[in-house]
């Protein structure tokens, strides 16, 4: 079994270590053109381009799935995707977790990229599936690509700047950036109240493993022996991981060895 996960940095790396603890016995190929970052600012002709490339330099390598662990890739390319890989290769999307956590109830905060914040697409998903809740957008300039680079400093300011925008009680905070996955307990502790109930964090990581699996029949086996390879494309050329991305538990998880089971 083989999975591939695309995206324009290491924000693939949260939904490629739930892959990695559902099924460790998966090949992983992780496309992806961190040179090119941040996309968020790029036409979305540009974004269609790149995020193609991406996907069909994963493509190449025969996976049984392609993840797009990219918010903003699956707004503006994920139907240009489909249209060129499927039905041949089943393609995953990712989309800000914003139904289930309107579902357990208010107030709730959305972070995202400033282009996606306030933007058609995710204005649509709170008013399908948060009509009534109270919902505030708010735009986290700087963090992803803060995120990217392991920039331990410029990650607490964003956060910090987020989270002053973030109103006092909010029940969850919906990570609609995967990037955002990789530094969700640094979110946690700075928006959670200690007068407030414990904060939840919604973001997209196990839905779209779990989504990728069902698209291929497969299903969970996290005591399978951990027997999967790794392949690492920067722009369709193979790479190493970047030490960057090392820095966070989801990627270290992808190159060390589990424990022997006995």
């Amino acid at each position: 079994m083989k999975i591939a996960l695309m995206d324009s940095g290491n924000g693939l790396l949260a939904a490629a270590a739930a892959v990695h603890r559902m099924r460790p016995d998966a090949d992983l190929v992780l496309s992806s053109d961190p040179a090119s970052m941040p996309w968020g600012p790029r036409t979305p002709e540009d974004v269609v381009e790149r995020a193609l490339a991406c996907a069909r330099a994963a493509a190449e390598r025969r996976p049984d799935a392609l993840i797009v662990a990219c918010n903003t890739a699956s707004v503006h390319a994920l139907d240009a995707i489909r249209a060129e890989l499927e039905p041949g290769l089943p393609v995953i999307g990712t989309v800000p977790a914003i139904k289930p956590a309107a579902a357990a109830g208010g107030p709730v905060a959305v972070w995202a990229t400033p282009v996606t914040t306030g933007s058609p697409y995710q204005r649509g998903l709170i008013r399908d599936f948060a009509s009534g809740v109270d919902v505030t957008e708010v735009p986290c300039p700087g963090l992803a690509d803060a995120v990217q680079r392991a920039d331990s400093d410029a990650v607490d300011l964003a956060v910090e700047a987020a989270a002053a925008a973030t109103p006092r009680g909010v029940r969850s905070v919906v990570l609609g950036c995967t990037h955002y996955e990789l530094v969700a307990e640094r979110i946690r502790a700075a928006v959670q109240d200690p007068a407030a109930p414990p904060l939840t964090l919604y973001g997209s990581a196990e839905a779209v493993a779990a989504q990728a699996l069902r698209r291929i029949g497969a299903a969970p086996a996290p005591d399978a022996e951990p027997s999967g390879g790794l392949t690492v494309l920067f722009a369709g050329q193979e790479a190493e991981l970047e030490p960057a991305s090392l820095f966070y538990p989801e990627g270290r998880s992808l190159v060390t060895p589990s424990p022997a089971r006995f």
